[in-house]
């Protein structure tokens, strides 16, 4: 999930080097296949890496197989909130990563009393099955737990997914707002989007093979990463006001650095089906998806929609993002949109951001019922 810079393709598990898109297949598979195997090596010596802790303290609020529903929650009345963590290479921690650095903490500064975050769990070899529908199933589980009807913020992968559960369950979901996510995968090119359309499928399924039928984001990290973080790139996407070179940006930088090195092994089911339906087929700006049975017409969403897209993305253009405006069936006077100087996980970790943009979020998931496009200008003067 995290774009380390721009000069480089090391963001997603989903991800091929230039030179093995050029390659045929067989020839591409073999040497990721060399790659991985030697990763595999070098992986069994190593200590364990320590999972990434929340910044906010929070309860268990349901246990699942595939998620845990944490209650950020500081009062128990009014419309609940539930956000739609990241299900990609790095954990929900990226939305409560720090103090200042914390989504979390930037909505209940905003007025949001009763908070919900899905902490999806990395996939176990008898998860490796589990597919879109499995988890939608979650969602909707989570959902019915915190009242049966919600708002909902779906962020980078959680943001499509809220989006194809709020038009395929359109009674349950009050408000959306969705940052970062690919909806209209053919709307605008990004770097992720220009690769998986130029790599064979076989590809993909070669590194769920090699997991063994997961995707394995240790793997995936050690393949498509940086040997190093560069103090700059850190400062840079997380907006901080500490100087680089003092102890307070060198604490929050190592801090950066363990949260980025721990991460989640993805379903190779669920993995392939993003690939495929999501990217190569565009099945759901298409009217094509189907979920839980049903073929998904995202017309059937109504509710006020926020849309909040980074303006150097190189992972979600924000033309994916926005697409949606006309893909939905919310009224153009309830839809707002907002574009964040930033990278892509700037939009969940940058101090800037989550200071200036979703405080004006968090406002509008707690206005009142007028046109979305008169409470953000409101909001805002």
């Amino acid at each position: 999930m995290y774009e380390p810079g721009k000069s480089q393709f090391s963001y997603l598990p989903f991800l091929w080097p230039a030179a093995f898109a050029a390659a045929t297949a067989s020839e591409a598979a073999a040497l990721i296949a060399e790659q991985f195997a030697r990763l595999a090596v070098g992986a069994d010596g190593e200590a364990p890496l320590q999972e990434p802790s929340w910044a906010t303290p929070n309860a268990i609020a349901l246990d699942l197989k595939a998620v845990r529903l944490r209650d950020f929650s500081t009062a128990n009345a009014g419309t609940p909130t539930l956000l739609c963590a990241p299900f990609a290479l790095h954990g929900g921690t990226a939305v409560d990563f720090a103090p200042g650095h914390s989504l979390v903490g930037a909505l209940r500064d905003a007025g949001i009393t009763r908070l919900f975050v899905t902490d999806w769990r990395s996939a176990t070899a008898d998860m490796r099955f589990r597919a879109i529908d499995d988890y939608l199933a979650d969602l909707n589980v989570l959902v019915d737990a915190i009242g049966g009807r919600a708002d909902l913020i779906g962020l980078c992968q959680g943001g499509w997914m809220a989006l194809l559960y709020a038009a395929r369950f359109p009674g349950k979901v009050r408000k959306l707002a969705i940052a970062g996510a690919p909806v209209d995968t053919a709307a605008g090119h990004s770097g992720l989007s220009r690769l998986v359309e130029a790599t064979p499928p076989r590809m993909f399924e070669q590194l769920v093979q090699l997991g063994d039928g997961r995707m394995l984001g240790q793997q995936a990290l050690k393949f498509w990463s940086p040997q190093t973080l560069e103090p700059a790139e850190i400062h840079q996407l997380l907006q901080t006001p500490r100087r680089i070179g003092s102890p307070e940006f060198a604490a929050l930088a190592e801090a950066f650095r363990r949260w980025y090195a721990w991460t989640i092994d993805l379903p190779g089911t669920f993995y392939l089906e993003i690939v495929d339906q999501l990217y190569k087929h565009n099945a759901l700006a298409l009217g094509e998806f189907t979920a839980l049975g049903e073929t998904v017409d995202l017309r059937a969403m109504k509710a006020p929609l926020y849309l909040l897209a980074a303006r150097d993305d190189e992972l979600v253009a924000p033309e994916q993002v926005f697409a949606a405006q006309r893909l939905v069936g919310t009224p153009p006077n309830q839809i707002a949109t907002a574009m964040a100087p930033c990278r892509h996980l700037g939009l969940f970790m940058g101090q800037t951001i989550l200071d200036e943009h979703w405080r004006t979020i968090g406002q509008w998931l707690g206005a009142a019922e007028r046109p979305a496009k008169e409470r953000v200008a409101n909001l805002v003067n």
